[in-house]
């Protein structure tokens, strides 16, 4: 007697692709963080008390390297921009700490042991960090005013711009630090020895024009500094900056795709131990 032949069968592919797996990761990174309202408010508040604090204590004191006017010899004015790059930092890089602990929880490894690619990860956790910075950077632009801020839609478009490319570079750059890591200690000490002097030496807190010389070749290669320079392109449009906006959005555009490309090496870097 024949038998009965059996359908042939389908293979069904288990690789869910590159972006729901990303769009997932995107998604837990902003759930986690406004579930923690306290970290939501530090965020803000700590640059905030920063900037008024040394606004008022350098009003009086500082001049800037701009032509004469109420905002160039008003030290919060200037300092504005530093203070949005201070939260973008901040954000971006403690946002980038959740890789430790999803890496002592277990949740890393099963993320990894899961049919997707890597380059999910890091597109998921970098586009998370980078969309929490870019927010929080938007929200203080309320503030914006109260530094002598009056300027136009475009003006501030392209400073909304600026604040999303810094907050994209600069969470690729704590994926780079946290990926290797399993300690947030470590992840601390990091911060404390490069992140802070990155910011310190960005022009946010003082001109390069004014350091010394080896200090102002440390601050013009410091990409940040393009940055923080382009937001005063957009922030106050009549003053004269160190750099155009056209070279500005091109070196950090730069810096993106270089520490993107450099966090997805170090998630795909094979590790090949020799056999005992």
């Amino acid at each position: 007697m024949a038998t009965a032949s059996l359908p042939a069968r389908i293979p069904i592919s288990t690789s869910p692709g590159l972006w729901t797996p990303a769009y997932s990761l995107w998604r837990r990174e902003l759930v986690r963080f406004y579930r923690q309202k306290a970290r939501v408010v530090g965020v803000i508040a700590s640059p905030l008390l920063f900037w008024l604090v040394l606004g008022s204590g350098f009003a009086k004191s500082f001049q800037t390297h701009g032509p004469s006017s109420a905002v160039s010899s008003h030290y919060a004015g200037y300092f504005f921009p530093g203070a949005i790059m201070m939260i973008v930092l901040f954000t971006a890089i403690f946002s980038m700490m959740s890789l430790i602990q999803d890496r002592n929880e277990g949740f890393l490894l099963s993320v990894l042991a899961a049919p997707i690619s890597r380059s999910a990860i890091v597109l998921g956790k970098v586009m998370g960090g980078a969309t929490l910075a870019a927010i929080q950077g938007w929200i203080f632009l309320v503030f914006a005013p109260l530094a002598g801020v009056h300027v136009g839609l475009l003006g501030i478009l392209y400073s909304m711009l600026m604040i999303a490319l810094a907050s994209f570079a600069l969470t690729a750059l704590g994926f780079i630090i946290a990926w290797p890591m399993d300690s947030t200690q470590a992840f601390h000490a990091v911060i404390n020895l490069v992140l802070i002097p990155l910011w310190l030496l960005s022009g946010s807190v003082f001109p390069a024009s004014g350091a010394s010389g080896w200090l102002r070749i440390v601050m013009l290669l410091n990409p940040l500094t393009y940055g923080v320079d382009a937001l005063r392109n957009g922030l106050f449009p009549l003053e004269t900056t160190t750099f155009s906006p056209e070279i500005n959005l091109v070196v950090t555009l730069g810096f993106c795709a270089v520490v993107f490309v450099g966090s997805w090496a170090v998630v795909n870097r094979r590790t090949n131990k020799p056999a005992a």
